[in-house]
């Protein structure tokens, strides 16, 4: 049983069409500082979030064993508030408005995934965004240590083996920004390129 918080960060990517800006679907459990990044799409209308509402709560999803999901006020959550009330026990918290101190968690975490991820690279499509946060998130899961955890990784690794393999796929775009040590933080940039 637990709580979890839910909120969708937009972030500028390229496509063959220009620039679109895509939304991410981001979840975390409180207690463990676990996120799962949920879905990212350019259109975040009420059949895709009832969608993702249904791949977060099924008996295998992110929320199962959850009892309250808090969410910021925004219209794009009206589906899934909706969704939660009839066919799920979560009960939806919803913040009120100009509240962002009350999601303290959340938005730390997307100020990490911004700074971390996100500002680093360039993005070309949604397959490059999406795989760069699935990388993110084995590397915010993994290797990474969590001050509100006393300095401890979420899900340590064993020190070999497959995991360790799993672990350096996992973070081919930290390892690009890492080698560039003699740039400045602010002048750092990977690019990501659709294969």
């Amino acid at each position: 049983m637990g709580t979890a918080q839910n909120t969708c960060p937009a972030d500028e990517v390229w496509t063959r069409s220009g620039l679109i800006t895509f939304y991410v679907l981001v979840a975390m459990r409180l207690k463990s500082r676990e996120i799962v990044v949920a879905g990212v799409t350019a259109s975040p209308d009420a059949p895709w979030v009832r969608q993702m509402a249904r791949n977060l709560t099924d008996d295998e999803g992110f929320l199962a064993g959850t009892t309250h999901l808090i969410l910021d006020r925004d219209t794009k959550f009206v589906p899934l508030r909706r969704y939660l009330d009839e066919h799920t026990a979560v009960k939806p918290v919803v913040l009120p408005p100009r509240s962002p101190d009350l999601n303290a968690h959340l938005e730390r975490q997307f100020r990490s995934m911004k700074f971390e991820c996100l500002d680093r690279l360039i993005f070309f499509g949604e397959r490059s965004l999406w795989r760069a946060l699935t990388h993110w998130q084995a590397h915010y899961h993994a290797e990474r240590n969590h001050q509100g955890l006393s300095n401890q990784l979420i899900a340590p690794q064993d020190p070999g083996g497959v995991q360790q393999a799993r672990s350096i796929a996992a973070n081919d775009w930290a390892a690009c920004c890492g080698t560039l040590t003699d740039v400045p933080p602010d002048a750092r940039c990977c690019l990501m390129i659709d294969e």
